[in-house]
């Protein structure tokens, strides 16, 4: 399998991927970022797929069908999101059923969205994590792969949780992700994201 790794900052999930011999054929990204000149320094392609409004006037649509597109240009097989600021709409979905992977800093189902370290935290658990998923057409659901514990300290600001949380998730995305390849992590059918 191609994977295609859509990134939106610097590339610290890629780094690992590339470290973890991923094969990634593609990386893209939403925004100019640091993680493009990453995988050119890898020598892996890098595109930017650049959204043209950050506002109402954006359309999801038209943008998702021109990422698939991009990445099927370059034979991609397998999306993973990492770290990628975008939600992503049905032409992208349609273009790659049930092989869109994503990570999330929390124990899905609970704390969905852009916030789950600070709504993890303002509810105070005793225990947050990580999750791998197959990304569904609403953010963060879509069957989980994989999950990793991290539990709350008393001292934790969402700074100290988050970067707690992302040394876990970096090494559980990639092995999950291998799964995946290596067919020990069998992705469910299109009909079950």
């Amino acid at each position: 399998m191609r994977v295609g790794v859509l990134v939106s900052g610097s590339g610290t999930i890629l780094d690992t991927f590339l470290a973890d011999g991923i094969p990634v054929a593609v990386v893209a990204a939403d925004r100019p970022c640091t993680a493009l000149a990453k995988a050119e320094t890898a020598g892996v392609p890098a595109e930017l797929v650049e959204r043209d409004s950050f506002g109402r006037s954006f359309d999801r649509d038209a943008y998702s069908r021109r990422l698939a597109g991009r990445l099927g240009a370059h034979g991609v097989d397998l999306v993973a999101m990492a770290g990628f600021g975008t939600i992503l709409s049905a032409p992208m979905h349609e273009a790659f059923p049930g092989r869109i992977l994503n990570t999330h800093p929390a124990l899905l189902p609970a704390f969905k969205g852009w916030h789950a370290v600070r709504d993890a935290l303002a509810a105070g658990v005793g225990e947050t994590g990580c999750t791998v998923h197959v990304a569904g057409l609403q953010v963060d659901t879509g069957p989980i792969l994989a999950q990793e514990r991290v539990p709350v300290r008393p001292d934790d600001d969402e700074a100290s949780l988050h970067e707690r949380i992302k040394a876990v998730e970096r090494p559980l995305y990639s092995s999950t992700l291998r799964g995946v390849l290596d067919g020990s992590i069998p992705l469910p059918t299109p009909q079950e994201t």
